[in-house]
């Protein structure tokens, strides 16, 4: 579509934008490139630029400025992602939660906007299960997850249990259930209760009831860290309508996690940059994501959210490294 002068002047104009903020104007566009042109036919390179909708012009400029679809070209074309060593050796492994939140605080503070990080999906299968008498008829049931997340939960039986009883209970879950999801095991505890004393019993139905409630209660699902940072953003300082739609995006979420959503089902890092459709509704807002993994499988998705105007070279960078960073904490954990 473009010939190799116009990919040329396309690519300036963008990495200059990037770089102040400011319209481009065609005398700066020619030291930028390069290009021994005249002014003249620079202007006219821009005049088909933006026939093709790849840059615009704003109402008080002469200078012109990238649009969704210049940024898309720039991105998926012209973009050359130098390796450099921006990161952290590894984030230390450590629970999920803490792991999904030093994560979404590492993206924020390296990319000096904002850092997103969609939590894995929970499911209710459990590692390890124990019991601890509280006091008459109430009990602590400490669940562990394969992933090493423990929730407690406090029961109330009927009758009162020794600690042997409770021991005996446990032993009993972990020997014959664990690894199974909670909703198998209380179906498993229906037909196999002839076995179990009646008392232990019902002590394993109420301990799986909580169970299945603890471990399918989400964290938050997505963690969002470094709003504040757009605070010092150009593009959303001098307005504030802007401001407060990207912070309304925050308040929600569900966009967000919409959006991580269709990036975990893609493969490597994604951009998708802001009005060019309906999944980034506004116009100067840029997300780069990419999924991560447990032992090989995609479980979430991560990235920065960002200005329009953003150096998404780094940003490539920043997202991939990180995306490595948490699939090796998550996947190390025994």
């Amino acid at each position: 579509m473009l010939d190799d002068r116009a990919k040329l002047l396309l690519k300036a104009l963008v990495e200059r934008y990037i770089a102040d903020g400011q319209p481009v104007g065609s005398r700066t566009l020619s030291r930028a490139s390069g290009l021994d042109l005249s002014p003249a036919t620079i202007r006219n390179v821009m005049a088909d630029l933006e026939e093709l909708g790849l840059i615009a012009s704003p109402h008080t400029s002469a200078g012109r400025i990238p649009t969704a679809r210049g940024y898309r070209l720039f991105v998926d074309t012209m973009l050359t992602v130098q390796r450099e060593s921006v990161m952290p050796a590894q984030l230390a492994p450590e629970q999920p939660q803490k792991v999904i939140a030093n994560a979404a605080q590492l993206l924020s503070n390296l990319s000096q906007f904002v850092g997103v990080v969609m939590a894995p999906r929970r499911t209710s299968v459990f590692r390890h299960i124990e019991f601890l008498r509280l006091s008459e008829k109430r009990f602590l049931v400490i669940i562990v997850s394969p992933e090493g997340d423990v929730q407690n939960r406090v029961i109330f039986t009927e009758v009162d249990h020794s600690q042997s009883q409770l021991v005996e209970a446990s032993n009993f879950l972990n020997a014959h259930y664990a690894g199974l999801a909670m909703e198998q095991v209380r179906e498993r505890l229906k037909s196999e209760v002839d076995v179990l004393r009646g008392e232990i019993a019902s002590l394993m139905q109420a301990a799986v009831n909580v169970g299945s409630e603890a471990l399918s209660e989400a964290q938050d699902e997505v963690v969002i860290s470094g709003e504040r940072n757009l605070l010092s953003v150009s593009d959303f300082s001098s307005d504030m309508g802007n401001l407060r739609r990207a912070f309304d995006l925050f308040e929600q979420k569900t966009q967000i996690l919409r959006l991580l959503d269709i990036s975990s089902q893609a493969e490597g890092v994604r951009i998708y940059i802001g009005g060019e459709s309906q999944v980034v509704p506004f116009e100067e807002l840029s997300i780069v994501s990419s999924p991560y993994e447990v032992d090989g499988k995609v479980v979430g998705t991560l990235g920065v959210i960002g200005p329009t105007r953003m150096p998404y070279d780094r940003m490539i960078q920043i997202v991939d490294i990180t995306s490595k960073l948490v699939s090796n904490a998550l996947s190390h954990r025994k």
